[in-house]
């Protein structure tokens, strides 16, 4: 297969700083004419339990072919395995730490065993995971073996997960729980207060809390023209229950 492969990054790095700009670099340097999109990089710092639900909600919006490259890796340079995960014509490549996990339809797992000269022990994302999704983009084969799904870490974990996992620039707190799953007459309980369903903003009184299912199908408590982060006292991680 040709460059024509899209390269998503998924990271947990920030915009300020050298990471994402490396990472690129890292993929360009083995794809030149790789096409490289940034999918998100504030992703919950240092917690892939969080995070893995977060990515498997954007999975689901890209094309078939893409290869995705998703760091969050608190463990890194660690006895954690790095992972190439094929699901539904995707290629996703990350450390097995529990982020890969969640994400719907693998088809198969590999334990990355390839490894480049020279290796950061801090920097894997740009050592190893970019330059390994760089040799899929040119279909190069990237030595490895095959690993049985239930042996990845995070394989056991619940299909929803009842906490807060992102708090997005405007202040909207998304939850692991899928959409689908849940009945619109649940109440959503979160520190302390009970908020009831509206299909989207504009459906309830300025400055009043409510819940709807977001554009990636995940559970979210907003306000209308105002910051739910700043109306409720939620960390990342927080519970968030149903009635």
């Amino acid at each position: 297969m040709s460059s024509s492969r899209p390269v998503f990054l998924f990271t947990d790095f920030g915009y300020s700083g050298p990471y994402v700009g490396q990472m690129t670099a890292a993929i360009m340097a083995v794809a030149p004419e790789a096409r490289v999109i940034n999918l998100m990089h504030d992703a919950p710092s240092m917690r892939p339990d969080l995070a893995a639900y977060l990515l498997a909600a954007c999975f689901r919006l890209l094309p078939v072919g893409s290869v995705v490259v998703a760091v969050v890796d608190p463990g890194v340079g660690g006895e954690r395995d790095a992972l190439m995960v094929e699901a539904r014509g995707l290629t996703l490549i990350g450390p097995d730490n529990g982020l890969l996990s969640r994400i719907p339809g693998i088809d198969a797992v590999q334990r990355i065993d390839w490894r480049p000269e020279v290796l950061s022990p801090s920097f894997h994302g740009r050592d190893l995971f970019a330059p390994a999704a760089a040799m899929t983009v040119l279909a190069e084969r990237v030595p490895g073996t095959a690993m049985a799904t239930e042996r990845m870490i995070g394989s056991d974990w619940s299909e929803d997960l009842f906490q807060l996992v992102y708090v997005d620039g405007f202040g909207n707190l998304v939850s692991g729980i899928a959409g689908k799953n849940i009945n619109k007459n649940n109440l959503v309980h979160a520190a302390g207060r009970a908020v009831a369903y509206a299909e989207t903003f504009c459906r309830v009184p300025p400055g009043q809390l409510f819940w709807y299912v977001n554009s990636l199908g995940l559970v979210e408590i907003a306000a209308n023209g105002r910051s739910a982060a700043a109306m409720l006292p939620l960390a990342l991680g927080d519970r968030i229950l149903l009635d």
